[in-house]
């Protein structure tokens, strides 16, 4: 028998949670961020269930390959662009489009000799101080990439640094200033994200850019995933392969930090850090054994955790476990754990298979 680690991924939640996107942003084209493997979710089987998508967004060539390959035929975004000169006729070959944010990439779509244009996505740094040309650069970088032999359709893009927080007014600040740089361009232009598309409706323009909501997880504070209409996509699935009676007294797991109140039952789950469950989720973050929650006790190990089973005294080995997913929100844990639900999710090994249901 092979170990009961499992990923399910649900083909139906996603498309629901892309309807959400649609419905949310009726007079918008969707690019679904596919990024990091589909935040964990898998590549290529996550892009063939998005087919309703109008575009898909990666952040490297080599994701986009991985795209190509598997036959999907959707136009193609590397968000970070291209990192040499040399991929430029890669580009072309494999038809991506790339951002543009800085000079450096400019200059040498200036100097290509492309067999045929290089669709691009001009990026404005509007207040995330990370990536793009600042406002008063973009009037003449939009002039040189049109002169381009190289580059065909110009488009414009933004990135929302403080949307998860509906009361943050630099978003506000940020959508005005985008605003005002697409005014009269006739460009079309993209800036929000999973939380603008649900936040702020004036971010939506032509394009929307969802990631971490198409996966069912929230990408606003404050609210839920649930209270926003979204699906989990993944439920990360083991079973208990030890129920152990165990003293009063009795320390459980390395380090012996976790110490029995009294005679108890303990069960042994087959998931650990090496399966993609943080290693510093504390102690009482729930898990749901037969869709029952019990408190996780004890030290996270690579292969296994362990729990507190007094509130299912019935449990046997054999038991289904989740981790996270269908009755227990990924937010959830990845707070117990002092992280997000984007880290829990795209940082999910191969050693968790995959398994496609619905």
């Amino acid at each position: 028998m092979t170990r009961p680690v499992r990923a399910l991924i649900d083909a139906q939640a996603l498309r629901h949670n892309l309807k959400q996107v649609r419905e949310t942003a009726p007079n918008s084209k969707v690019m679904a961020v596919v990024k990091a493997d589909a935040y964990g979710h898998g590549l290529a089987a996550i892009a063939n269930i998005l087919i309703e998508a109008h575009a898909f967004a990666v952040a490297s060539f080599d994701e986009g390959v991985v795209l190509r390959n598997a036959g999907v035929a959707h136009p193609i975004c590397l968000l970070e662009g291209f990192f040499d000169a040399q991929e430029l006729n890669l580009l072309t070959h494999y038809r991506f489009s790339s951002v543009v944010h800085n000079l450096v990439q400019l200059k040498q779509l200036e100097r290509c000799q492309s067999s045929s244009p290089i669709d691009v996505w001009l990026k404005a740094d509007t207040g995330m101080n990370r990536i793009g040309f600042v406002p008063d650069e973009v009037p003449d970088v939009l002039a040189r990439l049109q002169k381009c032999n190289a580059v065909g359709r110009v488009r414009l893009m933004s990135h929302l640094a403080r949307a998860d927080d509906r009361t943050d007014k630099v978003t506000n600040d940020q959508i005005a200033l985008f605003t005002q740089l697409a005014a009269g361009l006739e460009l079309e232009c993209s800036l929000a994200n999973s939380a603008g598309v649900v936040a702020w409706p004036q971010s939506h323009f032509d394009w929307v850019r969802p990631g971490i909501m198409l996966y069912g997880a929230s990408p606003v504070e404050g609210h839920s995933a649930a209270e926003l209409g979204l699906h989990p996509v993944m439920t990360l699935t083991s079973e208990l392969i030890a129920v152990n009676h165990r003293s009063k007294g009795d320390c459980v797991g390395y380090g012996g930090e976790w110490v029995c109140p009294e005679d108890m039952p303990v069960g042994v789950v087959a998931i650990g850090y090496g399966d993609g469950y943080p290693r510093l989720a504390s102690a009482l973050t729930p898990v749901l054994v037969n869709g029952e929650r019990v408190p996780l006790i004890g030290r996270v190990s690579m292969d296994m955790i362990t729990v507190d089973l007094r509130g299912r005294p019935d449990a046997q080995v054999g038991d289904p476990v989740v981790l996270w997913g269908q009755g227990l929100p990924v937010e959830e844990i990845a707070a117990h754990a002092g992280t997000i639900a984007y880290e829990l999710l795209a940082r999910m090994p191969k050693r968790a298979p995959r398994v496609q249901i619905n």
